[in-house]
């Protein structure tokens, strides 16, 4: 197959807000080993591009400086070693960055092939949201069946994602989101009980619900103040996993229930991990998740597909908080 010399992307021409996002031209990159290129469908629009949008989220050394952590479409080319796949599999991969473009490298073992009954365009939001709740929910914070679980932002891609999941898998679960309609799109998808933080008292609401127990497993993005209202929240032997801070890093806790009820907290960032320990993620969501989707038990919620040309109104979209689910870029055809 012949590749063209050159592609289009949208670049970070400045830090600053959606309007620095501009197209550009750059040379096709070439895989190295153990790599695969993909000619790009589409790219999914996760915080952490934004958030490297504005100068706080470098990529890793070596990788791409182009946003973009999740893709889907055709492997065209492979580097010397790339096992696993073959040019011309339709996948969907997790990738280090570089996914606003027409075509993106990533490590073949971060590719996945796109789940029965899911459009590749759809499948473009698929990657980093399962990536990170499997590893943070499953892996880190090791969700049993019958436990009481809570994600905050539960309309978000990470929040849709969380909740199908851990229903999937036996969990009760609890929510949080910011209005009704999120709430009961929450609840469409399987979620016992949302609650409208914005109306409500959820420490309040989760201590009535659970009769004073808490919940065993905790997902947070938010952070700040609500680190501490989280500990209160959990249960006996109960698990706290952070995966970032929107509203700040820093908090004051009282950790003495924390110790006493023998509570454990975990954090991490996906990104920074090493090839070897994402491939591992990739292995068990293809052996325990990607079956789900296939059957139709878990699917991807998508809230918006825009052009490539328009990133930056799909920033715009995701940092007004009003969108329900995963926003997707489309570059090329299906």
């Amino acid at each position: 197959m012949s590749l063209p010399e050159t592609m289009t992307v949208v670049e970070i021409s400045e830090y600053g807000g959606p309007e620095v996002l501009k197209p550009a031209s750059r040379p096709v990159p070439e895989p190295a080993s153990g790599e695969a290129l993909i000619r790009v469908t589409a790219a999914g629009v996760n915080r952490p591009d934004a958030i490297q949008r504005a100068g706080n989220y470098p990529p890793p050394a070596g990788q791409s400086d182009l946003p973009g952590l999740e893709v889907s479409g055709e492997i065209v080319a492979l580097g010397d070693g790339a096992s696993g796949v073959s040019i011309g599999d339709t996948v969907c991969a997790l990738t280090p960055g570089g996914g606003y473009a027409e075509y993106c490298i990533a490590p073949a073992s971060h590719c996945l092939p796109v789940p029965d009954g899911i459009s590749v365009t759809d499948a473009a939001g698929i990657p980093e949201t399962s990536f990170t709740v499997w590893h943070n929910v499953f892996q880190r914070a090791y969700l049993q069946k019958g436990e009481r679980f809570l994600v905050h932002g539960g309309s978000s891609g990470i929040g849709t994602t969380a909740i199908q999941l851990a229903k999937a898998f036996g969990a009760e679960v609890f929510t949080t989101a910011g209005s009704r309609e999120k709430c009961d799109a929450c609840e469409a998808l399987g979620a016992d009980l949302a609650i409208n933080y914005k109306e409500e008292d959820w420490v309040a609401v989760l201590r009535e619900k659970t009769e004073k127990q808490g919940v065993d497993v905790i997902l947070d993005m938010v952070g700040g103040s609500y680190i501490q209202k989280n500990i209160d929240s959990l249960n006996w032997d109960g698990r706290l996993s952070i995966i970032a801070f929107l509203t700040g890093a820093k908090a004051e806790l009282m950790l003495a229930r924390f110790m006493v009820k023998r509570q454990t907290m975990t954090a991490s960032t996906l990104r920074a991990q090493s090839d070897a320990a994402k491939a591992a993620i990739a292995a068990e969501l293809r052996e325990k998740v990607w079956p789900l989707f296939a059957s139709g038990k878990v699917k991807p919620v998508i809230d918006s597909v825009l052009p490539l040309s328009e990133a930056a109104k799909a920033h715009e979209r995701m940092e007004s908080s009003t969108h329900i689910g995963k926003i997707i870029l489309q570059i090329g055809s299906t």
